[in-house]
């Protein structure tokens, strides 16, 4: 039955860096004046070309800043979704309420008047929408890093709370929970810019301790009854995974401060 070792570590590593997709910038386009200012207030401390107009070509997302009606060229740049770009809206008309083509009204951002733009709002709808796609993104624009890690610990604990019941059943002992975790806690690692050397794989292995430590106590505490041992499994994978995340996040941004954000480069290299 397959094992985590610091080789099986070291292959998950190696693994998420030759994932790292190429799309790692943010298109932000729209309203002229605004979406000019709005790049700035994303950019701040990015990397170049991060947080961009122009062509989409390399974007991971578009936000489109909507200040009047929708024209037949903005509806044109709005079938971004078509390929595979996620959208975020920003209305910055609070008597707008027209429907904005091709976004979701859950991926729209309104600007309360007389304010400025609420980046963080922003960022945490733009994380939502990247998934894991954002780590690469989290990793050049510091805007989005928390919050592009705060959805990685939500999504990675919902799966572990719904896959608990099947690991923690009697005689198995297959690492799914754990291999989630670690594969969350080296996303966090990358979306801080900072490379998973050879040398930091007993931190990382301390987690795997961590989450195996996890698993015994929920085998010695669960109680008989299938209903209440179901949720107290689910329970334990949950809190137990961001327990974890947040460790991490928190480890990584103490590691991660003075770093500049990393570049794709950087984050493929290989040991």
């Amino acid at each position: 039955m397959a094992r985590l070792t610091p080789v099986a570590v070291w292959a998950l590593v190696r693994e998420l860096r030759e994932a790292t997709g190429d799309r790692d910038a943010i298109v932000v386009a729209g309203a002229s004046t605004l979406a000019e200012a709005l790049r700035r207030e994303l950019g701040r401390g990015a990397r170049p070309g991060a947080v961009r107009e122009g062509s989409l070509a390399g974007a991971a997302g578009l936000v489109y800043v909507v200040a009047s009606a929708v024209t037949e060229d903005d509806e044109t740049l709005l079938e971004a979704h078509r390929r595979g770009v996620p959208i975020v809206a920003v209305v910055t008309d609070p008597g707008f309420d027209a429907r904005i083509p091709h976004v979701l009204a859950t991926d729209i951002v309104r600007v309360p008047a007389g304010s400025g733009f609420p980046v963080d709002e922003i960022a945490r709808v733009l994380a939502r929408k990247l998934g894991e796609a954002g780590t690469t993104v989290a990793a050049r624009v510091p805007a989005v890093r928390r919050p592009v890690c705060e959805e990685l610990i939500a999504s990675f604990s919902r799966t572990n709370a719904l896959l608990g019941a099947a690991v923690f059943v009697r005689g198995a002992d297959l690492p799914v929970l754990t291999l989630n975790q670690l594969r969350m806690t080296l996303r966090i690692g990358l979306a801080h810019g900072v490379e998973i050397e050879r040398e930091r794989l007993p931190e990382i292995v301390a987690v795997i301790g961590s989450a195996l430590g996890l698993r015994k106590l929920a085998r010695r505490v669960l109680p008989r009854a299938p209903i209440s041992a179901l949720a107290l499994k689910a329970a334990i994978a949950y809190g137990g995974t961001r327990a974890i995340g947040e460790a991490a996040m928190r480890y990584f941004e103490a590691v991660a401060t003075d770093r500049p954000p990393a570049t794709r480069q950087e984050l493929r290299s290989s040991a």
